[in-house]
């Protein structure tokens, strides 16, 4: 049996080679291994092909292989502890000495071997990442800390707010993120605990004096509201669009902070603060309507030149189209204004434009490009290469009389051909 018509894929293949070039099977179906020692027997399987006892001692020696690759993978990440390790290396070095598999035993042997000194190596490595582990637990620890200090802090600087509803759920927000911070040990913990607690407990007695004291306080309620429903009145009849509006706006802001009145007095207020507003906005409305017209007219517009920009596609000259379509958005820049939706959805039409002459740019750029020509040449001779390797091993397999092999040769050789076809279409390209 030829051993290299065994696949080889494997941690062990990488590391030792093709373990199946160092053990035969005899006529009784006995298997056998080389070592430096001579010839020896590891085992059988009884009912199995030659080629399926072979495969299943190679890969009783790859297990093993693959552990010391493994091994000295973990050493050198400094995931392993030097102890641990020393003890995985007389383990391994028993499995070895009495293993029933086939491969190169002694450059398993040998690689084992070279681990110890592996280990003495990256100690210091392994050293330095614990201690960068015990480092980032500290930091962990400083960041709880500060975490909750930093809740601590804000509390404190709360405590005399009197943003009562603002406030009380900022508050009530920080104890929920108190609770949700890691516990730190008990004495950390209870000294900032009682400082926390203590700025919550100030805080709720000013609470609770303020709405104690909340009717001496909604006189001053109504002096500020009937101010902001005295200014509402006086802009009622205001034509400076943009500017009163921003101002009722900010008017309904301070009313929203002047807080609650009594039930009465703010409904009075409200009814008459509502009235200038909407005979503000009534009449402003009245005015956009007036000027719906002329939008109109700029809406046509807008879309004739978008309808001649679009005109430019598909580009037949690069440079003449981007001169019109710098022209014509210059134009376009300069019609007057329209309805946001429909001036944003024509917008979007001379982007799609603009960027098709981006791309096309690109495009043209890229066809230029010596060095991607060059890498696509590459790549079609070492498809055409590849192609005709393979239609040479499966004629070779043929005349050996080796369908099977000659079948994967010419699969092989047919995948390569189609990305070979791709491969000269995208050649082309640099061509066109």
């Amino acid at each position: 049996m030829n051993s290299q018509e065994l696949p080889v894929n494997s941690a062990a293949a990488a590391l030792i080679g093709d373990p199946a070039k160092y053990g035969r099977v005899d006529e009784s179906g006995m298997v056998y291994v080389q070592t430096s020692d001579g010839e020896r027997v590891v085992g059988s399987y009884p009912g199995k092909s030659p080629e399926e006892a072979l495969a299943y001692f190679v890969r009783k020696f790859e297990v093993v292989a693959a552990e010391v690759a493994l091994l000295a993978a973990r050493i050198v990440s400094g995931a392993m502890v030097p102890d641990s390790a020393h003890q995985a290396v007389t383990k391994l070095r028993n499995q070895i000495e009495h293993l029933n598999g086939v491969g190169n035993l002694a450059a398993l042997k040998s690689s084992l071997e070279q681990i110890p000194s592996l280990i003495d190596e990256h100690r210091s490595a392994y050293e330095a990442k614990r201690e960068i582990e015990a480092q980032a637990k500290a930091a962990k620890r400083a960041a709880a800390v500060e975490a909750k200090e930093q809740i601590v802090k804000e509390a404190e600087s709360l405590k005399d707010s009197e943003q009562w509803k603002a406030t009380g759920d900022r508050l009530k927000s920080l104890l929920d993120d108190w609770k949700k911070a890691p516990r730190l040990d008990k004495k950390t913990d209870t000294d900032l605990w009682k400082r926390f607690s203590a700025a919550r407990n100030h805080f709720d007695k000013k609470r609770r004096q303020h709405f104690a004291n909340l009717n001496k306080k909604q006189g001053e309620v109504k002096s500020n509201k009937e101010k902001i429903v005295a200014e509402a009145e006086s802009l009622a009849n205001s034509t400076d669009w943009v500017a009163t509006a921003r101002r009722f706006k900010a008017l309904m802001d301070e009313w929203k902070a002047s807080g609650r009145g009594k039930k009465n007095d703010d409904a009075r207020l409200w009814e008459r603060f509502k009235a200038a507003q909407d005979t503000f906005f009534s009449a402003k409305n009245s005015d956009l309507e007036k000027r719906s017209e002329s939008m109109a007219e700029n809406l046509t517009k807008r879309e004739s030149l978008v309808a001649e920009i679009e005109a430019l596609l598909p580009i037949t000259n690069l440079d003449d189209a981007k001169r019109k379509f710098r022209d014509l958005r210059t134009k376009y820049g300069k019609c007057g204004m329209v309805e946001r939706n429909k001036r944003t959805q024509l917008d979007r039409r001379v982007e799609n434009v603009e960027l098709t002459l981006k791309e096309t740019e690109q495009e043209q750029w890229r066809r230029s490009d010596p060095g991607a020509k060059s890498r696509a040449i590459e790549v079609v001779n070492q498809l055409v290469a590849a192609v005709a390797d393979y239609e040479a091993k499966a004629a070779k397999a043929e005349a050996a009389g080796d369908a099977k092999k000659a079948a994967a040769h010419r699969e092989a050789a047919a995948a390569r051909s189609v990305w070979l076809v791709e491969a000269q279409r995208g050649l082309a390209e640099f061509s066109g």
